[in-house]
């Protein structure tokens, strides 16, 4: 009897072991999780995720085979961005990406000082208080610098050398991203009164603030549209080439995206390569290397892009120098 007794204690030991092993084996064979957080929506996204993507499988991921990818959107909200990131964090991924502005990283800052967190911006990450150093960031975070807005003033002088007869530019904004208007409008004022330019500020933070800025800009008549690198107007692209189109505006954006949509020419860095740069560094994460000890990176690969087809439609004849330098020249 005290042998049966045993027995059955021992049985129960085993089988109550079992049970508190299964769940520990399925969460050590869970696939680790990262977290897409932007500002903007998914739609005119997956060029970009693309690159993501490519980056994960150079690290040695892919997107539901080993690796799970969490995305929250803030569909152009930024009063969203607290309570998705919030949500975001209480998951607990392995690491946050985070894309579409300062505002973007700055919540996942806020939200958590321990999950690894790599951004991709355009502006100084130091200024933005996001990390100390370029060299050692401290803390959880790290990512990619696109030096998008430190581009402005050599954007501008393209854009002159491709329509030399241009006075007055509209520049068209994103208010509710502050620090990116700040940035343009002081390096694009600045590059302007250089070359005696006029300049024609328009504000727009939703698609119908952009066509509210298009019917001043059939108003004043500028000779040329010169859109800033924000988040928001990089998704509005194809909205802001036919517009431009429609009023037979001559345009430069900061990325090839922009130009292939049919603006008429973009210079700026490989918003492929930054994303796929990004997804390099979550993998490396994901594989034990701490954010302090990954250093900013700094956008390489810069692209000069000209839409031959757009200028011909604007009756533009470019200067076979300016052709001669572009990286691509879209027929």
């Amino acid at each position: 009897m005290q042998f049966d007794q045993l027995k059955r204690r021992d049985l129960l030991t085993l089988l109550a072991g079992a049970a508190v092993a299964r769940p520990l084996a399925a969460h050590a064979q869970a696939m680790p999780v990262i977290g897409v957080l932007d500002s903007r929506g998914s739609d005119a996204m997956e060029g970009r995720l693309g690159g993501f993507r490519r980056g994960l499988k150079e690290a040695g991921y892919v997107e539901g085979e080993n690796v799970t990818l969490v995305y929250r959107w803030a569909e152009n909200r930024r009063d969203l961005l607290p309570a998705i990131t919030a949500e975001l964090v209480s998951r607990q991924p392995a690491v946050i990406f985070t894309s579409g502005g300062p505002a973007t990283a700055l919540a996942a800052k806020a939200a958590t000082s321990t999950i690894p967190i790599v951004f991709l911006i355009g502006e100084d990450p130091t200024r933005l208080g996001l990390v100390s150093s370029l060299a050692r960031p401290s803390g959880n975070l790290t990512g990619v610098n696109l030096f998008a807005n430190e581009l402005e003033a050599k954007r501008l002088e393209l854009l002159r050398q491709a329509v030399p007869r241009i006075a007055r530019v509209a520049v068209l904004v994103n208010p509710s991203d502050e620090i990116n208007t700040e940035n343009t409008l002081r390096e694009v004022g600045t590059a302007a009164r250089a070359v005696g330019l006029q300049i024609l500020i328009l504000k727009a933070s939703t698609p119908r603030e952009i066509d509210e800025a298009f019917a001043a800009i059939n108003q004043e008549k500028p000779d040329a549209l010169f859109v800033a690198a924000a988040a928001f107007l990089n998704i509005r692209r194809v909205q802001l080439t036919q517009l431009a189109a429609f009023h037979r505006l001559p345009t430069a954006f900061a990325l090839r995206e922009a130009t292939e949509a049919g603006g008429l020419m973009s210079y700026g860095p490989s918003i492929a390569d930054a994303y796929r740069q990004c997804a390099v560094y979550a993998g490396r994460i994901i594989k034990g290397t701490k954010p302090a000890d990954l250093p900013i990176m700094q956008a390489s690969k810069f692209e000069f892009v000209i839409n031959l087809a757009t200028a011909r439609l604007l009756g533009i004849t470019l200067p076979p120098t300016l052709l001669a330098i572009a990286d691509e020249v879209i027929e």
